[in-house]
């Protein structure tokens, strides 16, 4: 059972009981949630409200959290406890087959003005989406009761990894004032702790764009790859072995850490360790080691212990479009990553993108 919600003013000393009273009606609670989604405790984005499914019925709510997750709200309304909780177990189930491109879609229509979709996630999150969405789902019915044997449902199926919750509002009213309480039916580390299954929400991958993180200043310089045309990592295995894993001929977006896109470019090699790579300088292969550069592309300092796992990686690329890190560009939603190169897959950065630097072709 829930913890019974209760509010007190404190007149003079003196505990005084707020009343409860009924809500102007569920359609009100539904707007409270779409205004403001972190009633329910969680940094939320609503991206759909009354979704029509495929068998003609509409979900309340549909929200994504931080790590790209959906969540359907679900009110009680009129109907009995368990037909409630029947219903969005068959909204689960249908929200469990949305692919990447059909929540963007939904999202969309929603937000109308203040989209597109990858724009309001890192307004609300303060991060560009996840590769992935909707590789997990969370269902909660929204009431201001259920009967015990809806709650014993909801929470047996919980204990088997269904991600069903109940939680329950309470309306008060103070004089002119009125208040909001909330409480869940099974505890937030409770509910997070049942296990639950993966279901791969990927964007498809064009087969030839890589997203590639140049960290200036952090041992290399971008003066240097613009210049000469590479792009570098190391200082450790988890840094270097994604830029290793570039494969010649992919085209790259090269993104400054805080400042943004400044290259597109193709790869003429496989990754070397810096004091053997060549870059590709007026018609000739040239090692890089021995031309004037702005960094040292060491992270130890004795250079006798330079060894395979410590060492800067370099990449030679011949570039399309680049540009210093003064005109870096950068949209808020465009996809950024702590890896040192990964393939690039959202479609919003990389319009935008062939945009900026005027690309030909599909991206």
């Amino acid at each position: 059972m829930p913890v019974e919600m209760g509010m007190w003013r404190i007149d003079e000393g003196v505990p005084r009981r707020l009343t409860s009273a009924m809500l102007p009606s569920e359609r009100t609670l539904e707007d409270f949630l779409e205004q403001d989604p972190t009633l329910l405790g969680h940094r939320l984005l609503v991206i759909g409200r009354q979704v029509r499914t495929p068998h003609g019925k509409y979900i309340d709510l549909i929200a994504i959290d931080d790590e790209a997750n959906l969540h359907v709200l679900e009110l009680k309304r009129d109907r009995t406890p368990r037909d409630v909780v029947a219903q969005v177990l068959d909204y689960g189930s249908w929200v469990t087959t949305l692919g990447r491109d059909e929540v963007i879609a939904m999202a969309n229509d929603h937000l109308g003005s203040r989209g597109p979709f990858e724009v309001a996630f890192e307004g609300a999150f303060q991060t560009a989406p996840p590769d992935e969405l909707n590789s997990d789902q969370r269902l909660t019915v929204v009431a201001t009761g259920l009967d015990s044997s809806s709650e014993r449902i909801i929470e047996y199926l919980a204990g088997f990894g269904v991600p069903i919750n109940a939680v329950f509002f309470s309306f008060m009213q103070d004089e002119d004032r009125s208040y909001l309480a909330r409480s869940w039916l099974i505890s937030g580390e409770d509910a997070d702790s049942a296990p639950g299954r993966r279901v791969s929400k990927r964007a498809d991958w064009n087969g030839k764009d890589w997203f590639v993180s140049f960290g200036d200043s952090l041992g290399r310089s971008w003066a240097d790859g613009l210049r000469y045309g590479f792009v570098s990592a190391g200082g450790g295995q988890w840094f270097s072995n994604t830029l290793r894993a570039l494969p010649v001929g992919a085209r790259v977006f090269v993104h400054v850490p805080k400042a943004g896109y400044v290259a597109v470019g193709e790869t003429l090699r496989p990754a070397e360790r810096f004091d053997a790579a060549e870059v590709w300088i007026d018609g000739t292969w040239t090692k890089l080691a021995g031309l004037h550069l702005e960094a040292a592309y060491r992270h130890v300092d004795d250079p006798r212990d330079v060894d395979d796992e410590n060492a800067e990686y370099v990449v030679p690329v011949r570039w399309i479009r680049a540009v210093g890190i003064d005109e870096a560009y950068w949209e808020k939603g465009m996809f950024a990553n702590q890896n040192s190169a990964c393939k690039l897959r959202q479609q919003f950065t990389l319009e935008r993108l062939a945009a900026h630097f005027e690309l030909d072709g599909d991206v």
